[in-house]
C-alpha cells in the first residue's frame, strides 16, 4: 500500500520532528531549546579541573608548612628578645624589638603575596579552562538544537533532563584531558 497526500506528509513530519530528538539522545544530551550547565561541577569534575585543584592543593600544603617554620622560627626569635629585655637597657631594646616588628611584617606580607598569586593561579586556570572548553559547549549546542545554555544555579525550576553537564565533562575530558599538556606546550 502506498501513502499518499496528507498522510505521507504527516508521516514525513513525524519521522523528521522525532528523528531530531532521538539523534541528539542517542549522543548523550538532551533536546531542548534552553540547556542548563553547573559551571562549577563542569570545574571541578573534569580531569582539567580535577589537576588544577591538586596542584592548588599542593601548594596550599607547602605554603602552610612553609608558614608554620616561619612562625616557630619567629616565636623562638621573639622568646629570645623577651629574655635580653630582663638584662638591657630601654634604649638598647628598642631597635631590636622594632627590628624584630620590621621582621614579622615583612614575612607577614611575604606570605600574603604567596597566598594571593595561589588564589591568582587559580582564577586564572579557570578562566583558561572555560576559554578552552567553549568549542565543546558550543558543539553541544548546536547538536542539540538548542538555543542558549544557563548557569544552573541561575535557573530556579528546571528538569533535570536539561542538565548536560555530565555529557559536557566527559567530552570536554575527551578534548582536553587534564590539560597538562596543553599547559606544557604553551610553556615552551
Amino acid at each position: 500500500m502506498k501513502l499518499q497526500g496528507p498522510i505521507r506528509a504527516l508521516c514525513v513530519f513525524f519521522l523528521l520532528a522525532f528523528a531530531v530528538p532521538v539523534a541528539a539522545q542517542q549522543l548523550g544530551v538532551p533536546q531542548s531549546s534552553v540547556l542548563t550547565l553547573s559551571s562549577e561541577r563542569l570545574f571541578a569534575e573534569s580531569a582539567f579541573g580535577q589537576r588544577i585543584l591538586r596542584e592548588i592543593e599542593a601548594e596550599g600544603i607547602l605554603l602552610g608548612e612553609e608558614n608554620e617554620r616561619i612562625v616557630d622560627e619567629l616565636s623562638k626569635e621573639e622568646k629570645d628578645l623577651t629574655e635580653k629585655r630582663a638584662n638591657m637597657a630601654a634604649d638598647e631594646f628598642r631597635p631590636l624589638a622594632e627590628a624584630f616588628d620590621r621582621k614579622v611584617q615583612s614575612h607577614r606580607e611575604g606570605q600574603r603575596a604567596k597566598l594571593d598569586a595561589l588564589a591568582r593561579r587559580s582564577e586564572e586556570a579557570q578562566q583558561k579552562f572555560f576559554e578552552l572548553v567553549q568549542p565543546v559547549l558550543i558543539d553541544l549546542l548546536r547538536e542539540t538544537g538548542a538555543s542558549v545554555i544557563i548557569e544552573r544555579s541561575s535557573v530556579f525550576l528546571s528538569s533535570d533532563r536539561t542538565d548536560i553537564t555530565d555529557a559536557a565533562i566527559a567530552r570536554i575530558n575527551t578534548a582536553i584531558g587534564d590539560g597538562g599538556e596543553l599547559e606544557n606546550g604553551a610553556s615552551e
